[in-house]
């Protein structure tokens, strides 16, 4: 779908790459939108994170706003198919190319094969913002290359660039949805997806990676309703009781999410802390403990939940700046009942055996929310997992020490390769004789088709939520 944005042309200074300008700089949507497209590339910064701040900083809102996000995160989202594209277009190889010149390749790329941009004003517009930032030799480039990129539209060129799809199908899809050839494949078996088959609903899943994230919203319990998010403009969430999303707009003007009543939270990391919590367990439920908490959003909702109940949550995040986080998200929870530390799960400073419910939320690949943080799919390797699941199994065996006979564990991911999910779970009771994989289905009865044997696994082209792992285990 295109997106339809008019090229805004304003007279002012030439201001630095990586600054505001005392005044306002000439094309600004598409300023800050390269900004962002170069700290991304050179030094792994968070778009998630960066455009908003330069968004505040330099005043943008409104249709300029609307057009840098849509740069933004449309370049990002689709910059395997376009690098495809540039690189049939540059006379060497696209990896020489300078890399403040890349970024302006990508936007103007973006512009001319899925925004409804005539194609004169996308190379025009993104070559001035060349001249600006990288001098008039190498803008030069940019329009040589951007006006051979208009000799087809993005149909026509991934027609030609794509393996065919009869004889290779995984390649074929990473090419026409910009994915990196190892995470389709990953992807592919984790939904049991067949090569034979043409992976239909792996191309599902994709699709909707590269579509608009709705903003989904948390209502802390024992702070706000769901109702006072709805009187705020938001919309109750299909699945959680919890939750809401909020149409349109910038969640950071509702009243209650200034207030810290309510946060921006996924419905799926709702509903796998939802689900820890529902589990029956015999005798005390008054000890909870969050063993990965940064950023928050979970302790934000267990805190609430344990303290309707009389009890406390413990939330321990290994990063102090990540704890502050976890601080400002758990602050005045009902009835003070959450206590933050900085500490490493691995080596707890707590005793075995003394808690009633245990979160893992471990960190992962992320490969779950490549909605909402498109450019992950491009950092990612292989050879994270090397590095990660070593540290998801201490992790897990730690929370198993930590919980109490009869109490439950929740192991949670944001990712749903194989290696990082069931994988770590099966590996970690093959060596145990003291815990039981319970359906952890069961205890979310409300959402449809998440069963995965007797784990949870959430789709975002199921369920329009992060693709979410889930197991609950029983200290036995």
């Amino acid at each position: 779908m295109t997106q339809r944005f008019s090229s805004p042309y304003r007279t002012t200074r030439r201001s630095p790459r990586g600054s505001a300008s005392r005044t306002r700089p000439r094309d600004p949507a598409r300023r800050v939108a390269y900004d962002v497209l170069y700290a991304v590339q050179t030094r792994d910064a968070y778009a998630n994170l960066l455009l908003p701040v330069l968004l505040r900083e330099r005043g943008i809102t409104g249709r300029d706003a609307g057009l840098a996000t849509e740069l933004t995160y449309g370049t990002l989202r689709l910059q395997g198919s376009y690098d495809a594209v540039l690189d049939a277009c540059v006379d060497r190889s696209l990896r020489s190319v300078d890399t403040e010149v890349l970024p302006l390749l990508r936007m103007g790329a973006h512009q001319l094969l899925s925004m409804d941009v005539p194609p004169h004003a996308a190379v025009s517009s993104t070559v001035d913002l060349a001249r600006r930032i990288v001098g008039h030799h190498r803008a030069r480039f940019v329009n040589a290359v951007l006006r051979k990129v208009t000799a087809r539209d993005l149909t026509g060129w991934l027609s030609v660039l794509a393996p065919d799809r009869k004889t290779d199908p995984v390649g074929h899809l990473a090419i026409t949805h910009s994915h990196p050839r190892w995470v389709v494949q990953a992807f592919a078996e984790a939904l049991g997806d067949e090569t034979s088959s043409g992976l239909k609903e792996t191309e599902r899943l994709l699709t909707a990676h590269n579509e608009r994230p709705r903003v989904t919203l948390l209502a802390k319990p024992g702070r706000a309703t769901v109702t006072d998010l709805v009187d705020e403009g938001a919309v109750a969430a299909r699945y959680s009781p919890y939750g809401a999303v909020l149409p349109e707009g910038d969640p950071g003007m509702l009243r209650l999410v200034r207030q810290g009543r309510a946060v921006v939270q996924d419905e799926a990391s709702q509903l796998v802390a939802l689900a820890l919590s529902r589990v029956p367990v015999s005798g005390p439920d008054q000890q909870w403990l969050d063993m990965c908490a940064g950023p928050g959003g979970k302790a934000a909702l267990m805190a609430g939940l344990v303290g309707e109940r009389g009890g406390r949550l413990l939330a321990a995040e290994v990063q102090p700046a990540r704890a502050g986080l976890v601080a400002r998200a758990v602050h005045r929870s009902l009835g003070n009942s959450a206590r933050v530390i900085v500490a490493d799960s691995t080596q707890p400073p707590w005793r075995d055996g003394i808690f009633d419910r245990v979160l893992v939320d471990a960190p992962c690949t992320g490969l779950g929310a490549l909605r909402r943080r498109p450019e992950s799919r491009w950092r990612r390797t292989p050879e994270n997992l090397a590095e990660l699941v070593p540290l998801q199994r201490a992790l897990l065996n730690r929370a198993l020490d930590a919980v109490r006979p009869g109490g439950v564990v929740g192991y949670v991911t944001c990712s749903p390769h194989l290696a990082e999910t069931r994988g770590v779970v099966t590996d970690v009771l093959a060596g145990r004789d003291d815990a039981d994989l319970l359906n952890a289905a069961r205890h979310l009865p409300e959402v449809p088709d998440v069963a995965a044997d007797r784990f949870v696994q959430f789709w975002p082209h199921r369920h329009g939520t992060d693709a979410m792992f889930l197991a609950l285990l029983r200290k036995r």
